[in-house]
């Protein structure tokens, strides 16, 4: 498995919103909300060899109200 964390901005007040959505679809191994430029960091695992571009546009960016994202990939945990 890959670890990607995943950053989300959400329209505005629409936060909660999002992150019960992501927790409805059950792919998600954590979900905080952030301060800064995006809303919500998300840790997924996405198994070896699976595209995470169609993994991010499949199971994220339909999701409404999620305004942009930003996909983080790891290598190494230390």
């Amino acid at each position: 498995m890959i670890c990607v964390f995943v950053q989300l901005r959400c329209s505005p007040g629409r936060t909660y919103e999002v992150a019960d959505a992501i927790y409805d679809r059950e792919f998600v191994s954590e979900l905080y909300s952030t301060s800064g430029e995006y809303d919500l960091l998300m840790k997924v695992y996405i198994p070896e060899g699976q595209d995470i571009g169609h993994f991010v546009n499949e199971r994220i960016r339909d999701i409404p109200h999620v305004d942009r994202s930003l996909t983080t990939l790891t290598f190494k945990a230390f």
